[in-house]
């Protein structure tokens, strides 16, 4: 298990590239890579991502290993940054492995819905306009409720 949080930031693909090589015994390898949008319509210049880093990292802890012994997980990665990020770039990599793609497909969606929800992450857009904080929405507690 492997669990990071940093505001440096970091390449998917080589990440994906390492995580499967530990896995040579798995069938299966699910990987999720979250990214800064900005939408036509709204743009924005900069979303900045607070956190406490050490309360973070005791969280996704604790997660990844929920999700690991709920579909007996090989192995799994999250890596989540914050401070200031510009469009385009990643936020979160999460990656999951096991014997058979289905519970390395639910390992990664549970977590990824309990990261938009319980994480300790709260997010300011910039855009021309000013700031504001974005705030949490019913849909991402739905999607975490299908998990209980």
């Amino acid at each position: 298990m492997d669990i990071r949080v940093t505001q440096d930031p970091f390449d998917p693909g080589a990440e994906s590239n390492a995580f499967i090589a530990r896995g040579a015994a798995a069938g299966a390898a699910v990987t999720f890579t979250g990214l800064v949008r900005s939408l036509p319509d709204d743009p924005i210049l900069t979303l900045t991502l607070d956190c406490y880093p050490e309360l973070a990292i005791n969280q996704l802890t604790g997660l990844a290993a929920t999700a690991a012994a709920r579909f007996h997980l090989a192995d799994v990665t999250i890596i989540h940054r914050y401070g200031p990020m510009q469009p385009g770039e990643p936020i979160v990599q999460v990656m999951t492995l096991s014997a058979h793609r289905q519970p390395a497909f639910d390992a990664a969606q549970l977590i990824m819905d309990h990261l938009k929800t319980d994480a300790p992450f709260w997010k300011k857009e910039q855009t021309a306009q000013g700031e504001h904080w974005v705030e949490a929405k019913s849909a991402d507690d739905k999607a975490k409720a299908r998990w209980e």
